[in-house]
């Protein structure tokens, strides 16, 4: 049985009373869905510059929005987080925990960078009307939301901020159980659980017994 402190928070249910595994690979394809179209645009973007080509008269700034450079770069990082994708779906779907590793790191890490985001809103305050101010001038209700409370603003901004890192929480969790359960049951093969009402009976394999009983032959008989 699981005895660590951390098996409260083990369950192989998540959202829509689904089993984790199937949560796993509809997140996974879910996010391939999300960074194919975000490559597709980045491709399109590479092939006709002219389509989304921002200058910075149109942003009110110094630079341009995005250079060759820049897309080439978001072009790799989106073939990377497909091929992430890629490996977590197939590590649920065929039962591999090691596949899903490396998308779960990417969950860490992306959850650890919007925790920063709130704790520089939370310190810095001031830098959400910088930020702000740096916006295009027909940005859609840039003036609306200039015109808002700082204090209010900032309480909206880390009150959209908590959810967001809370149901990133939660996906999270839905992945490590899954991780937990793929790896559980794998190692599980060998062993063989009789679980009664308040105890647990580990039984050996079958093979263990035969191979005993091989090995320790009985004395030889002699005759009186």
């Amino acid at each position: 049985m699981l005895n660590s402190p951390w098996a409260r928070f083990y369950s192989n249910s998540c959202c829509l009373c689904c089993h984790v595994r199937t949560g796993t690979i509809i997140l996974g394809v879910w996010y391939l869905i999300i960074n194919s179209v975000v490559l597709l645009i980045l491709l399109s973007a590479l092939t006709d510059p002219d389509q989304y080509h921002l200058t910075s008269a149109e942003l009110g700034g110094e630079l341009e929005f995005m250079d060759d450079a820049n897309m080439c770069i978001a072009t790799a990082i989106s073939l990377l987080m497909i091929l992430i994708c890629a490996m977590a779906t197939y590590g649920a779907y065929k039962q591999h925990a090691a596949w899903i590793i490396p998308f779960f790191c990417y969950q860490i890490f992306d959850f650890a960078l919007n925790t920063l985001v709130a704790i520089s809103v939370l310190v810095y305050p001031s830098t959400i009307q910088d930020y702000l101010r740096q916006l295009p001038t027909n940005f859609p209700y840039k003036e609306e939301i200039m015109s808002v409370n700082p204090t209010c603003l900032v309480v909206i901004i880390l009150l959209f901020i908590s959810i967001i890192l809370a149901f990133k929480g939660y996906l999270i969790s839905c992945v490590w159980n899954c991780y937990r359960y793929i790896n559980g049951r794998n190692n599980s093969d060998v062993l063989v659980y009789i679980t009664t009402n308040d105890t647990a009976v580990l039984l050996p394999p079958y093979d263990d017994p035969v191979n005993g009983a091989a090995k320790d032959p009985p004395p030889p008989y002699v005759s009186a």
